[in-house]
């Protein structure tokens, strides 16, 4: 398995969860995968990733991504659809198992993506177990999660087939998101204007680091501490002058370290980020400053 890299900015969480994203893309679609991330030169951390059955991950998902179909997901007998935001809903047989209990509206049926032979499903969002279910966005008429993933898809397809050496670089104009990329957002009372005033104005989000940072959280999630505080971490490679030091990981090392509460005998980064407001409170966070928790 050849391993193969893209640059990472790891004060970037949306990033860091995309890089999970893309493990956990490259382990559905092409049977194996292992991963880390190297910050051995400081001013050039990397993810790299191996996959089996492919010389290069990155462009494999990024090209299942541009090939796939979308579609929202029912359980049997739920009412609930995405078909008023011209999306499909698959409606489950009965017994088969849905991730979570069946929802009260249609905004949080969980997304797949799928072609002739694979499927990738993204459903976080939803989760209702002890497990915080990073839900940043909010509002918007009940504007689903399946119509934010289709929006980032088609926002992105246009780039996909250039992007591998540097898919976060990816951006375009983005007037709704998840919120995991900190890039795209802002905090009206501090950069004194709000855009909802301002409706030629667009803000450049960044579509792939969305998509996939919404896939990364499948099995892995950041620390809540409070609404408006969370943890993570990445597992990796510190030094350029120890050949011998362990870069790739199986995935389950990279899920519990993400949480930044699991110590392990490889060399960890902790970082805590802040959350704020950028409307009513109680709806829609975003992202405002990352800082590096000391060792």
């Amino acid at each position: 398995m050849r391993d193969t890299s893209i640059p990472v900015d790891l004060f970037n969480p949306g990033q860091v969860f995309a890089c999970l994203g893309f493990m956990e893309a490259t382990l559905r679609l092409c049977g194996e995968a292992q991963a880390g991330f190297d910050w051995s030169v400081p001013a050039n951390a990397r993810f790299r990733l191996s996959g089996a059955r492919t010389d290069n991950p990155f462009a494999d998902v990024l090209g299942f991504l541009a090939r796939a179909n979308i579609r929202s997901v029912a359980p049997y007998g739920s009412k609930n659809e995405t078909t008023k935001w011209s999306i499909e809903t698959q409606r489950l047989k009965p017994g088969a198992p849905f991730p979570f209990p069946s929802p009260s509206s249609p905004a949080t049926l969980p997304a797949e993506l799928y072609d002739a032979t694979s499927t990738l499903r993204i459903d976080s969002w939803g989760d209702t177990t002890r497990r915080d279910n990073v839900k940043f966005w909010g509002g918007s008429a009940g504007y689903p999660g399946v119509g934010l993933v289709r929006d980032a898809l088609a926002l992105a397809r246009p780039y996909l087939a250039d992007a591998a050496e540097d898919p976060f670089a990816v951006s375009a104009p983005q007037s709704s998101s998840f919120r995991f990329d900190w890039r795209r957002d802002y905090i009206p009372i501090d950069a004194g204007f709000s855009l909802n005033v301002h409706s030629h104005i667009t803000p450049r989000g960044y579509p792939v680091v969305e998509l996939l940072a919404a896939l990364g959280l499948a099995h892995a999630r950041p620390t809540r501490q409070t609404k408006l505080l969370y943890r993570y971490a990445v597992l990796g490679r510190n030094s350029a002058h120890n050949p011998e030091q362990r870069v790739l990981f199986p995935p389950p090392l990279l899920r519990a370290a993400l949480g930044g509460t699991v110590e392990t005998p490889f060399p960890q980064r902790r970082f805590t980020m802040n959350l704020d407001w950028p409307a009513k409170a109680g709806q829609a966070r975003c992202i405002t400053t990352v800082t590096e928790d000391p060792d």
